[in-house]
């Protein structure tokens, strides 16, 4: 069925219906320019989000981009850039396949409408003027009948008439003889244009309407059908990116997985362990034995002889963060209220062996030294701090941490710059080989500039070696000193710790006061806190594990210990991030080894 056969008389309804389609395809192109409005403001504002929450420093100068925690956010946020750009994408396939198009063929539409209904109308205004012209034939005819009737009747009526002339009668039949010939030749010419309009109406209504009509089906269906793929299109646009944007999911989903809270604690440790060694205990002091009070068994600090044992520095393990900087004397140990011990004040009290009251020379030291205890909040350093080449303004151990790194930044420089200057000779040689190829001496100025920069970076090397080997040193003595403390059983009086080069100065002189001291009677108790300032006696710590040593290792600086190929050791303490590891030989013996020279068993 088409339109021109069942739709022959809704020649308006026909103008109507096709108006309305080409209404709604419009509408259809405006609904979609504003979907991919709000496509594009909503790709802009995503962007805008993620601009505003991407951390501005790069990765490398951002300490908290080593943290899972803060890589899965980041991933997130590119992740989330990723989907604003998909968007994007669907706004731009909108615009350019849906609106674009459509609007174009919108207008070919309209202009193909418009010119059929034209020739539809001009149709129409044929036909109806065809019908005028029959309706004016038809009238004339009509009105020359009965003129020529009324002249036939009249000159019948004269020819009757008595009175009548002959010369009227004769002029009335031919009056009626003419109006009965113009009536017959309107009757003819009624005819011939009734018989053209009956033609031309079957033509309009049979033939050239049906085919009008039929061409503004056939526009209206490519219409209805383009629009359909217009609908199609707005779900492709979406399609085509479900899979981009399934990926951006699901590496949101990666990102969240790979939050490690574990690593995150370790990334904390080597971002800011210091490497310093934990104060020691504080010392006791007792205020309650006077030196005149009669010794007794029961006495409380005092020696078997009644003179109190105070300790020198030599003889106290107990530290205190070091805060000065590299190349400076350690200072020496702090008292009880912050400050150098009695024999480390340049005009302090004299010896306990002296006599004097040891209140008095309490109260000395009280008025002399500022009660002064260190904190965490001192460890923070100042704003002002000047940052040193060799980094030591760092704690200890970030101090070897950057010196690390520099070196082997400056590691890979130098072998970029030994590539490049191989290469410069193999051009060399080309050039003096096929001279045409190029002047080998205008290589000369970039090798000798090579050359000086592989002797620059060879220094700096070897600089940072040395700044890194004490940095390492330095460490090991710290840890070294926490081991004595924690993990050794205390000091004979008579020995000066091994692992503290602070203490080593003051050896001599406590072993020489150690010898001066009688020996306590046997059965004797003895005093309670006499050694309180000490650690107590520990069992040996348990092994944690065992560990075989891969390679050989000459444990040849302080803290560490030597191994052979294939020995069995025990694991004593794992790494803490440092590269180093303490095992217990089964000779005898502990330290630390690196810990990339072994393969380690937990139990």
């Amino acid at each position: 069925m088409d339109w021109g056969t069942e739709l022959w008389d809704q020649f308006e309804v026909l103008e109507r219906h096709t108006q309305w389609g080409l209404d709604l395809l419009d509408r259809y192109v405006k609904f979609v320019k504003e979907r991919t409005e709000v496509e594009q403001a909503y790709a802009k504002q995503l962007r805008s989000l993620v601009k505003k929450y991407m951390p501005k420093r790069p990765g490398k100068d951002d300490p908290e981009s080593k943290f899972s925690q803060q890589q899965s956010f980041v991933q997130t946020l590119q992740e989330v850039n990723d989907f604003a750009g998909q968007r994007e994408l669907v706004a731009e396939s909108l615009s350019v396949h849906v609106c674009l198009e459509l609007a174009k063929y919108s207008q070919e539409m309209k202009q193909e409408r418009k010119m059929h209904f034209q020739e539809g109308r001009r149709a129409q205004q044929q036909l109806e003027s065809g019908f005028k012209q029959l309706e004016n034939s038809k009238r004339k005819f009509e009105r020359d009948c009965r003129e020529a009737e009324k002249a036939a009747q009249t000159a019948e009526r004269l020819d009757q008439d008595i009175n009548a002339t002959k010369a009227d009668v004769e002029k009335a039949k031919q009056q009626a003889h003419l109006r009965s010939h113009m009536a017959e030749e309107s009757k003819n010419e009624y005819a011939a244009q009734l018989q053209r309009f009956n033609r031309d109406q079957a033509h309009f209504y049979f033939s050239q309407m049906p085919q009008i009509f039929n061409k503004l089906q056939d526009m209206d269906e490519r219409r209805a059908t383009h629009l359909g793929a217009g609908y199609r299109l707005l779900s492709e646009a979406e399609l085509q990116v479900v899979p981009i944007i399934a990926k951006c999911l699901e590496g949101m989903k990666v990102a969240a997985d790979a939050v490690d809270a574990k690593n995150d604690s370790q990334v904390l440790i080597e971002l800011h362990k210091s490497g310093f060694a934990r104060p020691g205990d504080v010392e006791f002091e007792d205020f309650s034995q006077p030196m005149n009070r009669v010794p007794s068994d029961s006495s409380l600090g005092t020696p078997s002889d009644g003179r109190p044992e105070l300790r020198g520095p030599g003889r106290s393990r107990a530290k205190r963060w070091p805060f000065g900087k590299k190349n400076k004397p350690r200072p020496p140990p702090l008292s009880p209220l912050g400050g150098p011990l009695p024999s480390a004040l340049p005009n302090g009290p004299p010896s306990p062996r002296s006599g004097l009251d040891p209140l008095a020379i309490l109260s000395e030291i009280s008025k002399s030294v500022k009660p002064r205890l260190a904190s965490f909040r001192s460890l923070r350093g100042s704003r002002g701090t000047v940052v040193t080449e060799d980094f030591s303004h760092l704690p200890p151990e970030q101090q070897r941490k950057r010196l690390q790194q520099q070196l082997e930044e400056r590691n890979r420089e130098l072998q970029k710059e030994i590539d490049q200057r191989e290469a410069l000779k193999k051009m060399k040689d080309v050039y003096e080989k096929t001279p045409q190829m190029g002047d080998p001496a205008s290589l000369e100025p970039r090798i000798t500039e090579t050359l000086n920069n592989i002797e620059r970076l060879k220094l700096e090397v070897q600089k940072y070696e040395t700044w890194l080997a004490e940095a390492e040193s330095r460490v090991l003595s710290n840890r070294g000193d926490t081991l004595g403390r924690h993990t050794r059983p205390p000091d004979p009086p008579a020995s000066a710790p091994p692992d503290s080069s602070s203490n080593s100065n003051n050896g001599s002189q406590d072993n020489k006061e150690s010898s001066e001291e009688p020996p306590s009677e046997e059965g004797q108790e003895a005093p309670i806190y006499t050694e309180f300032d000490e650690d107590f006696e520990e069992e040996p710590a348990s092994p944690i594990g065992h560990c075989v040593a891969i390679y050989h290792f000459e444990g040849s600086s302080e803290g560490t210990i030597s191994m052979a190929e294939g020995e069995d050791l025990s694991l004593m303490e794992e790494d803490k991030g440092d590269g180093w590891t303490r095992v217990r030989r089964k000779q005898g013996g502990e330290g630390y080894v690196p810990t990339s020279y072994l393969r380690v068993t937990l139990n």
